[in-house]
């Protein structure tokens, strides 16, 4: 939206994690997850891959067939062959796959970022299985980042230890007062007070969902100071 509340200090984050092998950021419904990440991805210096997951992407062909997909508006000629190996009769071993695919990905002669966006819609031991593996053996110009609702099956502990993960959770991603005001006043259009601001703010702990619906129920309201109290 061209009017979103910008959020620089958690792009920033993004970017300074960018040394790292994944960003993740993990939350509930109604945090601005994919909203952060647009924002993100609309101001990297680097190229964009996106890939939107829904659940029928567990099936873990379909999903590496998306995976080759989307690697291509980086490089059109980026996973060819792994298509093609998925389309026939008798498909390699995945750890193949992914190794022919990762094999075309060092050839790209530039960093850029795939994000995965609501990681939560896969229930999938295989996919799991996969994407560790996939950043186990990450090439240097890969950059993976990562919007989910909850913690996916993936090494985050040993990534952690080792600095290669940064994390954005729902502490992280609450709106401040600024941005809360910011986001009813200039978004919502309510024109509130800052005590009315801080108030909701409060009350809602931050939660953008919270904030929205608060918003929807106060505008063409008159008695706003007496239905926030």
């Amino acid at each position: 939206r061209p009017n979103a509340v910008r959020r620089p200090r958690l792009t920033k984050r993004l970017n300074d994690g960018l040394r790292g092998k994944l960003a993740l950021i993990s939350a509930p419904a109604g945090f601005g997850k994919t909203t952060l990440a647009c924002e993100w991805a609309a101001g990297s210096e680097w190229p964009v891959a996106w890939l939107s997951l829904e659940k029928e992407d567990g099936n873990l062909s379909r999903f590496l067939a998306y995976l080759a997909a989307a690697l291509q508006t980086i490089a059109a000629d980026v996973g060819e062959g792994v298509l093609s190996l998925l389309q026939s009769q008798q498909p390699p071993p995945t750890e193949s796959l992914l190794t022919a695919l990762l094999n075309e990905v060092m050839a790209i002669p530039h960093d850029f970022v795939l994000i995965l966006d609501d990681y939560h819609h896969i229930e999938s031991q295989a996919v799991d299985q996969a994407l560790s593996f996939l950043l186990g053996h990450l090439p240097p110009q890969m950059h993976l980042a990562m919007t989910t609702r909850e913690d996916p099956q993936l090494p985050l502990a040993r990534m952690r230890v080792r600095g290669q993960l940064t994390e954005l959770r729902a502490a992280d991603l609450r709106f401040t007062p600024a941005e809360a005001a910011g986001f009813l006043n200039e978004m919502m259009g309510l024109n509130l007070s800052a005590e009315n601001v801080a108030a909701l703010e409060d009350r809602t702990e931050g939660w953008i969902a919270g904030l929205q619906m608060a918003a929807l129920s106060i505008q063409g309201r008159t008695d706003t100071a007496r239905f926030i109290e």
